[in-house]
């Protein structure tokens, strides 16, 4: 299966903390792992704002996903315009562009988010 995973995923494969329901899927070596520069992205602006419960460095997930064989997804502009047709059920930008790449690519989303777990697309959905 391929899997492209959103933020919480990976920050929480990152961590080694990802739940049960996310592991089987995570260590199963006939899956591919992708990520999108969105999530880089996100992980960037929220490490600029210097919230206390925000210590991530974005560099290191960055490396650290490129070194535990997981694949960047680039982001191209019909994936951008894709975002346009989606039903607003979420409106968050960053998740918008990680579902589109999802459906345009034939990924298989692996979120927590209860929200974007209501789109008609292929997901796996992990609850913390």
């Amino acid at each position: 299966m391929k899997l492209l995973l959103d933020t919480n995923i990976l920050l929480w494969a990152a961590a080694g903390t990802f739940p049960k329901s996310a592991e089987e899927y995570i260590l199963n070596d006939s899956n591919e792992l992708y990520f999108s520069p969105a999530s880089i992205w996100e992980v960037v602006i929220k490490r600029s704002l210097n919230r206390s419960d925000f210590d991530v460095d974005p560099l290191a997930l960055h490396n650290g996903l490129i070194d535990n064989g997981y694949q960047q997804l680039v982001i191209t502009a019909k994936h951008a315009l894709l975002t346009g047709t989606l039903p607003y059920i979420h409106k968050d930008p960053f998740d918008r562009i990680i579902l589109a790449q999802t459906l345009s690519e034939g990924l298989t989303l692996m979120t927590s988010d209860e929200k974007i777990s209501a789109y008609p697309a292929p997901i796996v959905f992990v609850r913390k």
